[in-house]
C-alpha cells in the first residue's frame, strides 16, 4: 500500500471516529464470509458502522482523533474490526445477540460515554449502559410523577368538595 493511500485511510478513519460518539474494537477473524456478511447486514440494520482495519493505521487515527483513546492501544493486537455507533449500548447488544448463534465477534475494547472498557468480560456492563435519550426519558418521567400526583389530588378533591356542598345544600 502506498503512503498516500495510508494517509487517506488514516484521515478517513479519523473523521469517522470524530463523527461517532462511541467505538468498539472487536475480533471477527476466522468468521466465514457468510457469517461476516450476516454480521454486516445486522450492523447496517442497527445503525452500527463496521470497518475492518489495520492496527497500525487505527492507532495513528486514534492519536489524531479528538478524544483520549490511548487506553485502547492495548487491544490493538491481532485482527481488529471497528464498530462505530451513536448509541452507546447498541453495538454491545448487537454483539451479544449475534453471539447466540455464533462464537464471534469478541469484544476487545470499547470507548463509550467517555469511559474505556477493556476485554470481552465488559460486554454485560456495556449492554446495561443507558443512552442519553433513555436517561432523559427517565428524568422526565421522574419529574412528571409528582406533578401528576398533585393534579390527581386536586382533581379528586374538586369532586369531594362538590359532593360535600351538594349534600349540605340538600339537608337545608
Amino acid at each position: 500500500m502506498k503512503r498516500e493511500q495510508k494517509i487517506q485511510i488514516i484521515d478517513s478513519l479519523t473523521e469517522e471516529i470524530n463523527a461517532s460518539n462511541h467505538l468498539y474494537l472487536t475480533d471477527i477473524s476466522d468468521m466465514s464470509a457468510d457469517k461476516t456478511s450476516t454480521l454486516r447486514r445486522v450492523c447496517f440494520e442497527k445503525d452500527v458502522k463496521l470497518i475492518v482495519v489495520k492496527n497500525t493505521l487505527l492507532r495513528i487515527a486514534l492519536e489524531k482523533a479528538e478524544g483520549d483513546f490511548e487506553g485502547l492501544n492495548v487491544a490493538l493486537k491481532g485482527s481488529t474490526s471497528l464498530m462505530l455507533s451513536e448509541t452507546g449500548n447498541s453495538p454491545a447488544k448487537l454483539i451479544k445477540e449475534f453471539r447466540k448463534g455464533h462464537d464471534k465477534p469478541i469484544l476487545k475494547a470499547a470507548f463509550v460515554e467517555q469511559s474505556l472498557y477493556i476485554g470481552d468480560n465488559e460486554l454485560d456492563a456495556l449492554c446495561s449502559i443507558k443512552s442519553k435519550e433513555e436517561l432523559i426519558g427517565d428524568i422526565v418521567a421522574a419529574l412528571q410523577s409528582p406533578i401528576k400526583n398533585v393534579i390527581s389530588s386536586l382533581e379528586s378533591g374538586k369532586n369531594i368538595i362538590a359532593g360535600v356542598v351538594k349534600t349540605l345544600s340538600e339537608k337545608e
